[in-house]
């Protein structure tokens, strides 16, 4: 039980910082637009 509880524990923790990641990177595309104009 320790197992899953310390795997789920992994896997919520890697999803929010894929999700951080995207939000980097649409903020980063966004501001690369913006300094083109």
């Amino acid at each position: 039980m320790k197992k899953l509880m310390l795997i789920a524990l992994l896997v919520g923790l890697a999803g929010c910082n894929t999700v951080a990641g995207i939000g980097d990177d649409v903020s980063g595309g966004a501001r690369t637009v913006q300094s083109w104009f």
